[in-house]
């Protein structure tokens, strides 16, 4: 995941367009519609690595897991705002960083972003993930139980992957703007308890990524109401200057206020 998917994604004129122009026309068709709270959501994600391949560059460079210098779990937090401004169209703002240090002793030499590091000494590894995601959802279907949008995102990401060895330090770090497709599903199971399936991800011949999440929800007449689930991350990039390839699951334990 650290390496843009858009410098070689033809689709970003496209989603830009959708997301300015099409909600602007389902505006126009929905005026006076009622519209659906405003909402502020927390999660917390306690994660584990089941994969963290990492070589830099992918053409000279080693490849190795960054999960055995790193280690292969952690927590974090992630905070979500949705403003709907008709009945049918809302906007979501997600701040998701990913974080994880720690120390390990490679058992092979490894060559890193033009940097060699011995095997047998201890090594310092820094993998950060930081994203910052605008989302537009429009609602396709809204029924007795089921409610369905979907809509497109954009995402800045702020990547980064250091190693450092007594004498020796090399990082490679990124920031670029990824699209995504997004896919949003509620099922309401009780009146007060739903459940929620949220999708976005984008896929080409140079990589890919992807965050699912499911998750049950359930609302109090205060406004208030609490979360827990499951959300996977995956995804990375397969290029000349980079072969970085990770997969983390979540389980997740959350808040929120609707108002």
């Amino acid at each position: 995941m650290p390496e843009s998917l858009s410098r070689r994604h033809a689709a970003v004129p496209v989603l830009v367009a959708l997301v300015l122009c099409v909600p602007g026309l389902a505006l126009a068709d929905d005026a006076g519609d009622a519209r659906p709270p405003a909402s502020i959501d927390v999660e917390l994600g306690v994660y584990h690595y089941s994969r963290n391949d990492v070589r830099i560059p992918n053409v000279g460079g080693t490849r190795f897991d960054l999960t055995e210098l790193v280690g292969n779990s952690g927590a974090d937090l992630r905070l979500n705002g949705t403003w709907w401004w008709n009945e049918r169209n809302a906007l979501r703002l997600t701040l998701a960083p990913i974080n994880t240090d720690g120390t390990g002793v490679p058992d092979a030499n490894i060559v890193f972003a033009g940097s060699e590091f011995a095997a047998g000494e201890a090594t310092r590894a820094q993998y950060r993930f930081n994203t910052y995601r605008l989302t537009w959802r429009y609602r396709f279907y809204r029924g007795e139980r089921w409610d369905w949008g979907a809509g497109a995102a954009l995402l800045v990401r702020d990547a980064l992957i250091r190693l450092t060895q007594d004498g020796v330090s090399a990082q490679d770090d990124d920031l670029g703007v990824v699209p995504l497709l997004h896919l949003h599903g509620r099922y309401a199971m009780t009146p007060r308890t739903t459940l929620v399936l949220d999708i976005e991800g984008a896929a080409a011949s140079q990589g890919r990524a992807f965050d699912v999440a499911l998750r049950a929800e359930h609302a109090f007449d205060s406004g208030w109401y609490v979360h827990g689930g499951y959300r996977t991350l995956e995804g990375g990039a397969d290029v000349d200057d980079i072969y970085a390839f990770a997969w983390l699951h979540f389980a997740t334990l959350g808040f929120g206020y609707r108002f």
